[in-house]
């Protein structure tokens, strides 16, 4: 499902979390593009959009793991958590756009 999320008019580097019903993706812009991550760390249950920009990575607030914001990669510690869901993330218009979200059940 594709949703549309906001505004495309983040500074280079920067993190905004959506909430989409009961979902949560963190999005940010880094080397001029938008990438997006499942927000809740499935370990600690962190959102990582509390955390930081290192590299091409977001890292968690709770636990300092480390995920490639284009894979959602944990490249810190395999024993901590598992990998996060990347999404697609398209501008159109000026409005960012989060591909692959699955809208929740009714």
């Amino acid at each position: 499902m594709r949703v549309k999320l906001g505004k495309a008019d983040f500074a280079e580097r920067e993190m905004r979390g959506y909430e989409v019903g009961s979902k949560a993706v963190v999005v940010g812009k880094l080397a001029g593009k938008y990438k997006a991550l499942d927000d809740w760390c499935n370990h600690a249950g962190c959102l990582l959009s509390g955390g930081r920009v290192e590299g091409n990575c977001v890292v968690c607030p709770c636990h300092e793991v480390a995920f490639d914001f284009d894979t959602g990669i944990n490249v810190t510690s395999r024993e901590v958590c598992d990998d996060q869901k990347a999404f697609q993330v398209t501008v159109e218009d000026g409005e960012l756009y989060v591909e692959g979200l699955e809208p929740d059940a009714p």
